[in-house]
């Protein structure tokens, strides 16, 4: 690390679990983001501030003015811009030596297979079921992390599911009827940056080499009492993506 470096970063190097080796391998990581909305925004920006070397940006959407009142990466001059470029804007302002890589069309299922086996670990800031399950199996079948987290009304929830699993299929099943969508059912705004902070917190955890600590467990967040709830997942030998029998 550079001199500046050290002084910049000098508050996450004086912690034991991050220490010089850890901040270096912040430095040195490549994460992919699938998503700049109410998640992948405050993800974003703490990972780049905490100084992860490169941040690959995977979002098509434009930014809407309903969008401002929780995804906090974009600002009402970025109305009508592609996410993906916008984020990429503000991350600069935080760190310019981040390097942040623009993906602003809907990527494939073999364009996005590509990004996860480039990836040290990857962020599910999605809004749907289909897309975590996609991610879910990609990312199982490359041996990358990933960090999924979900947000609705008042409620909140986060798992980080590593190789050999269990992984985000032994929670859910596949075949879910009637998703909720905070269109539908409405969201607070720092509910869902919550969950974007600790998927960020997360992040960091399994980058400096703690994941260990966080395989099979699963933390809703309840806003109206308060209330976290931490559950152990144990792993499925039949789930379809880490069973054994896909092994």
């Amino acid at each position: 690390m550079t001199p500046e470096q050290l002084k910049r970063y000098a508050r996450q190097i004086r912690l034991p679990e991050v220490g010089t080796e850890g901040q270096q391998r912040l430095l040195d990581s490549r994460v992919l983001i699938v998503g700049l909305g109410g998640l992948g925004s405050p993800a974003a920006m703490y990972l780049a501030a905490t100084g992860v070397g490169t941040l690959v940006l995977s979002d098509f959407d434009q930014v809407e003015s309903s969008n401002l009142q929780r995804q906090i990466i974009h600002r009402e001059t970025d109305i009508g811009e592609l996410k993906a470029s916008s984020a990429k804007r503000t991350l600069r302002e935080i760190n310019a030596e981040c390097k942040t890589l623009v993906r602003d069309w809907q990527l494939d299922e073999s364009e996005l297979h590509r990004e996860i086996a480039a990836a040290d670990l990857v962020l599910d800031c999605t809004d749907n079921f289909e897309s975590r399950f996609l991610l879910n199996r990609l990312a199982m079948t490359e041996r990358t992390p990933l960090v999924s987290g979900a947000a609705i009304r008042l409620e909140g929830q986060i798992m980080t599911s590593l190789p050999d699993g269990p992984c985000y299929q032994c929670v859910y099943p596949e075949s879910l009827e009637n998703e909720e969508t905070c269109a539908m059912e409405g969201i607070l705004a720092p509910v869902v940056g919550l969950i974007g902070c600790l998927q960020a917190v997360q992040a960091i955890r399994v980058l400096t080499g703690h994941e260990e600590t966080l395989r099979g467990v699963l933390m809703l967040f309840d806003a109206n009492l308060m209330e976290w709830q931490r559950i152990r997942i144990p792993a499925r030998s039949d789930c379809p993506v880490c069973g054994t029998s896909q092994r």
